[in-house]
């Protein structure tokens, strides 16, 4: 099994609620606050929430897989292990694995700016001077067979908020992990505070008649309703995100085999349980054209903060304001947690460059590679959030998920002898129906191809840097050649 070296210099001292913690904090990041419009619009109505309810079906059996390959390979790196071990360790799985971290020096720094970008617009209903906008500019990069690669860069007042976010978690990270884990159930605890509020204060004035409103034709199930669903379902599947945060640092979680599939099945239910109770209730108190008429405005970026504003009064609005801020930093922080111990891990193992490979003297966690995410997290806060949640999940889709979910039936296939303390359940209809549901939001959308294209230049080069090391370090497919 996977060489687990890189766990050697870290502590194991993340306990189950710890790591629980640490995945709900990833998943409720400011995403369910913000997007609410953008899948009431998709769809056109309140059935959109048959978009949260599929998205958890999905992340649910996903995180079967999860479940399973984490218990059985529980170190440092996540899914750099599994697909390593999956498809060859010496062979094809070297190529595999590192198309994964490759991809990941992007995702995961994007994954970050999304939460601080969106932190940013959600304190402009307090501030509002941080919507001012210094510049835009629109790149249109032509590319060979691919056609246009298109991005818009912008500047306002909240990017520099935004930068500050991602500083603040890049500080607060650099300590020792036991220490982390405790700061971790303090921002869970201000996480769960924020999100019972709302779902009280929405079950409290709750019109029925408001949050069952479906439009005519609401349920007729034409190519305009599934081309809603699968948009729908991209965001949803970007706000559940996170319920495998526990599997990248599972060299410092404690009785591993047992903590971490518990930590991932509990985290997503619960999840999943407040962001269906908490979309019906304020589609329960806001009529949904108005909700659906906010996703072209500045609206949208504070659209709970309206709804509890609606209900109790412009205090109110302020208050949930700061306690979604205080949400959203809790999600940064941890998946900057998390992601910093991927590139680390590949490169103790040498299947990566081997300065992210640096632990601190003192504290024992991988500062090279925290810094660097963090350094072009920065770089991404200069994106539109919009474009930034539809090419984190494409390029998350097509790089990682589907090459883990065919994965870890092959896994069981060619290798039935391998321990697996958790085993998912009904196998295989998991990771069949997690590939399917995945396939489904990749190509269900309108402009679907526009993030297809970063995930194949992404793929491009990442072959390309990958066949160079290999070359030079005599790694598959050189090394017989060169031996």
């Amino acid at each position: 099994m996977t060489d687990n070296s890189a766990d050697k210099q870290l502590i194991r001292g993340v306990t189950l609620k710890g790591a629980t913690a640490l995945n709900m904090i990833d998943m409720i990041g400011v995403g369910p606050f913000i997007t609410i419009p953008l899948i009431v619009a998709a769809m056109g109505g309140p059935q959109a929430m048959i978009g949260w309810i599929f998205g958890a079906v999905i992340c649910l059996a996903d995180g079967l897989v999860w479940a399973e390959l984490g218990a059985a390979m529980p170190h440092a790196g996540g899914s750099y292990n599994y697909l390593k071990e999956i498809y060859g360790r010496d062979g094809f799985g070297r190529l595999v694995s590192f198309l994964f971290i490759f991809q990941l020096s992007f995702s995961a720094p994007l994954s970050m700016a999304s939460g601080c970008v969106g932190l940013a617009s959600y304190a402009s209903y307090i501030f509002p001077s941080l919507s001012h906008t210094y510049f835009n500019y629109d790149i249109n990069l032509p590319l060979p067979v691919l056609g246009s690669l298109e991005a818009s860069l912008t500047c306002t007042t909240g990017t520099f908020v935004a930068i500050g976010t991602v500083l603040l978690a890049v500080v607060l990270l650099y300590r020792k992990v036991t220490s982390i884990s405790r700061f971790s159930q303090l921002l869970w605890g201000g996480v769960i505070l924020t999100v019972i509020w709302i779902i009280v204060s929405g079950v409290m004035n709750f019109n029925p008649k408001l949050a069952f409103d479906f439009p005519p034709n609401a349920f007729s199930f034409d190519s305009g309703f599934f081309l809603g669903l699968g948009a729908a379902m991209l965001i949803s599947l970007y706000d559940y995100w996170g319920y495998y945060n526990v599997n990248f640092f599972g060299g410092e979680v404690e009785n591993p085999t047992r903590n971490i599939p518990r930590a991932i099945i509990y985290s997503i239910l619960a999840v999943a349980g407040l962001y269906i109770v908490m979309n019906i209730s304020i589609l329960g108190v806001l009529p949904w054209q108005h909700v659906s008429e906010t996703a072209g405005s500045d609206a949208r970026k504070y659209i709970v903060s309206v709804f509890m504003e609606t209900i109790y009064g412009s205090w109110a609005g302020n208050l949930v304001t700061l306690l979604i801020v205080w949400t959203a930093f809790a999600s940064v922080f941890s998946l900057l947690m998390g992601y910093s111990r991927v590139p680390y891990a590949a490169a103790v193992q040498g299947d990566y460059f081997h300065v992210f490979s640096k632990v601190h003297p003192k504290h024992k966690f991988p500062y090279v590679s925290l810094l660097s995410l963090g350094l072009v997290a920065i770089a991404f806060c200069f994106l539109k959030l919009k474009d930034i949640i539809a090419a984190l999940v494409v390029i998350r889709l097509m790089v990682q998920f589907l090459a883990q979910t065919i994965g870890v039936v092959y896994f069981r296939i060619k290798n039935p002898q391998i321990e697996r303390p958790f085993k998912m359940w009904l196998y295989p209809l998991p990771a069949i129906l997690a590939f399917a549901g995945f396939v489904y939001v990749l190509f269900s959308r309108q402009n679907f191809q526009k993030e297809i294209k970063y995930a194949f230049v992404l793929l491009i080069l990442g072959t390309i840097l990958y066949f160079w090391r290999a070359y030079r370090k005599k790694f598959w497919p050189f090394a017989n050649n060169l031996s």
